[in-house]
């Protein structure tokens, strides 16, 4: 073989290589890519079904319930409401009427069973795309009225 092929299949041979490594890369970060969405995209259908994904916005006032370690919510931004379903504990500041996003897959029955529960860190935090559903809900509601 003359040095010219042997360094053309060395370049073939690095290029070949280094587009399975970028494969590999972008294969993995695809699967361990979770999108955020609010109830209101949920209920419209933009949700994926078999998938994890983050689902946010406050925790409806009087729907929290406790059975053991499960706890049932609703999570809404202001428009539409979801059922969620977590078993495990809690963040401490976790509470109703407080801003919430929560990281599960949507079950059988409809409901989202969540198996990540991140409750905001002080008074003024929310989560921008939590924020960003709420306000267009608020928007929506009252070009409604």
């Amino acid at each position: 073989m003359k040095p010219r092929h042997k360094r053309a299949a060395m370049i073939v041979g690095g290029l070949a290589a280094l587009g399975l490594a970028a494969y590999f890369v972008l294969n993995a970060f695809q699967s361990n890519l979770v999108f955020f969405f609010s109830p209101t995209q949920v209920a419209a259908g933009e949700a994926p079904k078999n998938r994890t994904f983050r689902i946010g916005g406050l925790v409806k006032t009087g729907s929290l319930s406790r059975d053991n370690l499960t706890v049932n919510f609703i999570v809404t931004d202001l428009s539409k409401d979801m059922g969620v379903s977590y078993t495990g504990i809690l963040p401490d500041l976790f509470k109703e009427g407080k801003g919430v996003v929560a990281q599960g897959k949507i079950g059988a029955d409809g409901k989202f069973v969540a198996t990540e529960v991140l409750a905001k860190h002080d008074e003024n935090y929310m989560p921008p795309e939590a924020k960003d559903a709420l306000e267009k809900a608020q928007q929506t509601m009252k070009t409604l009225k």
